[in-house]
């Protein structure tokens, strides 16, 4: 608790100048409250802050931080590093002081109650401070949301504490109870934010963007108590079934899309585009997209930029797994086990061949469609395979998602791609699973969310219909409805590598189907055997790829911990410990379930 108490005991305010564009705002003197707090443009300095930290949006500018390799980096069995996942195989222990609890993961929390506590010293119309009071509710939701994932139970403030507060020395309280302030924090900021609708992006939080993340939120949560309860794990809410948060996100989702259906905006971008999907994943500016509701700009004259491009042309150390690819339906709509149109995956061009062409646009193919770089006219053969090589795709299925083919920008180190946090897809998916969940989907929620975003990518012989949903005798989930099975590989899909999937996992308490016992695979290895062109260097470092006996490649089999697949401990490990230091001082804080 001591690193709690100092994060409070301590306020280092940080304000930035005035400007809409996150990139121009640097650090002013400081100033002292007696001379702050005299006008809107106060709070707006204020606010500004909140943008550029990264505890609350994420910049990913270090090197091997990209957003799609999040999912691999998180330990999930659809996207693969070239190194298991500890945690993921159980491997974690307490730690005695840090691990997400110390003073500087509070200090944002800290930065915004400040905010709250002192905003109203402006002497100003509340239609001219209201908007500020919005985007500090909205991040301090962001705050919470991201602990209550990490650790459950968590101490709740809305107010700037003294050093010998009583608060300091509190227990946690439930997961349930901290998502209803949560919620209510993110009412407060849709009834407070403007409506972008049409307008310009200005690089601030609008009421679509609240809503957005509520829905998300509410998601989470719900399905988190549903599922966890229905299993019986250590991490149920005694007492909630999660309904009434899978009902909020019914209603955050659907607001969206009656916003949408008025004005066209929300709206998906790149509808019928030829390779629309992978399009959408690669500009530099978001800033007329209709899909896009939230993002992080980069520039070069700002000095402000990324290395993603320098690692995504080699596989980026990671590549989708088997079983993402084999998720994937063939045209017709049907799974790969009963679809005629499936033609195999001993070539890559075989596992792309009458598929969901997102599966074409999110992996490296050879067929001389898949750009390296523009301005050298050079297209992707073989995946990267390297002896001891830190760059390789682990897989062989080379994720082609996110990558620009901007070959100046690599050279240089300094791209300036945007970095998507919120957008439209998220918003569809979210509705058709909460409808699914609370048992009232019907065929209209579907071709509004499932079916647009097929629609979107020209699957138009294979529209999900309720009252024919194929059979898979591979399904993922083989309690659920067949519709939930769906909804599930519909959001597998569409938000492949986009850093949802260990979440998804969490918060369905699906490790125990996806995770436990299982040892993920890749591509068929043989495939390269003698590839034309190939090198030397790559064919003897594909010689080496460790396979399964069906010659598949198999990353973590030369790895003892991984011998029998996954050991993630089902009644520990989906939430983090508080580190030892922090329940000594404090023993109203106590443990999470089996640490």
């Amino acid at each position: 608790m001591k690193q709690f108490i100092y994060a409070w005991a301590s306020l280092i305010l940080l304000l930035v100048a005035c400007n809409d564009k996150f990139l121009e705002r640097m650090p002013l003197a400081n100033i002292s409250d007696a001379d702050y707090w005299k006008s809107p443009n106060d709070l707006k300095l204020y606010v500004n802050n909140f943008y550029n930290q990264d505890a609350l949006l994420p910049s990913r500018r270090a090197w091997g931080s990209g957003p799609y390799t999040i999912d691999a980096s998180d330990g999930s069995e659809t996207n693969i590093g070239i190194n298991y996942n500890r945690r993921m195989n159980g491997e974690m222990t307490v730690p005695s002081s840090g691990g997400g609890w110390a003073a500087d993961d509070w200090a944002p929390l800290r930065n915004i109650n400040y905010f709250m506590d002192h905003y109203k010293k402006v002497n100003a119309p509340w239609d001219k401070v209201k908007e500020y009071v919005g985007e500090a509710l909205f991040f301090r939701a962001i705050f919470y949301f991201d602990k209550l994932k990490k650790f459950g139970n968590l101490p709740w403030s809305s107010t700037t504490l003294s050093p010998a507060s009583d608060q300091l020395y509190a227990g946690r309280l439930p997961r349930n109870q901290v998502v209803d302030s949560i919620l209510l924090d993110l009412d407060n900021a849709i009834n407070y934010l403007p409506v972008r609708g049409g307008g310009v992006w200005t690089g601030h939080v609008t009421k679509e963007v609240a809503l957005a993340l509520q829905a998300r939120i509410a998601l989470y949560e719900g399905t988190w108590e549903k599922y966890h309860g229905q299993k019986g794990t250590p991490f149920k809410v005694d007492g909630s079934n999660g309904t009434k948060f899978i009902q909020k996100a019914a209603d955050a989702a659907g607001a969206l899309i009656r916003m949408s259906e008025a004005s066209g905006f929300p709206a998906l971008d790149n509808v019928g585009v030829q390779d629309g999907y992978w399009l959408l994943f690669n500009r530099k500016d978001y800033a007329a997209s209709k899909e896009i509701l939230l993002w992080h700009k980069y520039s070069v004259a700002d000095q402000v930029t990324h290395t993603w491009t320098r690692y995504s042309i080699n596989g980026a150390g990671m590549g989708l797994s088997k079983s993402m690819v084999d998720s994937y339906l063939c045209l017709d709509g049907l799974p790969i086990a009963s679809s005629p149109l499936y033609a195999g995956d001993h070539s890559l061009k075989d596992v792309v061949t009458n598929r969901d062409p997102r599966l074409r646009q999110t992996i490296c193919v050879d067929d001389g469609k898949h750009v390296k770089w523009y301005e050298t006219n050079l297209f992707f053969t073989t995946p990267t395979f390297e002896i001891n090589g830190a760059n390789n795709t682990s897989t062989g299925y080379q994720v082609y998602k996110g990558h620009t083919g901007d070959y100046t920008e690599f050279n240089a180190s300094q791209s300036t791609q945007g970095y998507i946090y919120i957008r439209y897809a998220e918003i569809l998916l979210a509705y058709a699973e909460a409808q699914a969940e609370l048992g009232i989907i019907s065929q209209s929620d579907i071709d509004k969310t499932i079916n647009a975003l097929r629609m979107r990518v020209g699957m138009t012989n294979g529209l999900l219909q309720l009252a024919n949903i194929p059979s898979d005798p591979n399904r993922e989930f083989a309690t659920l409805s067949p519709i939930l099975n769906e909804i599930r590989r519909e959001r597998k899909i569409e938000l492949a590598a986009e850093w949802y999937r260990m979440d998804d996992i969490f918060r369905w308490a699906a490790a125990d189907e996806l995770l436990v016992g299982k040892r993920p695979l890749g591509a068929y290895k043989k495939q390269w055997d003698n590839y034309p062109g190939a090198t030397a260097d790559f064919l003897r470092a594909q010689a080496a790829l460790p396979v399964n006996a069906q010659g598949y490649i198999d990353p973590y089999k030369p790895y003892a911990a991984m011998d029998q697949g996954y050991k993630f401990n089902l009644n520990r490990d989906y939430l983090l410990p508080i580190p030892t230091n922090e329940t000594t001082l404090n023993t109203k804080l106590g443990q999470n379930p089996g640490w």
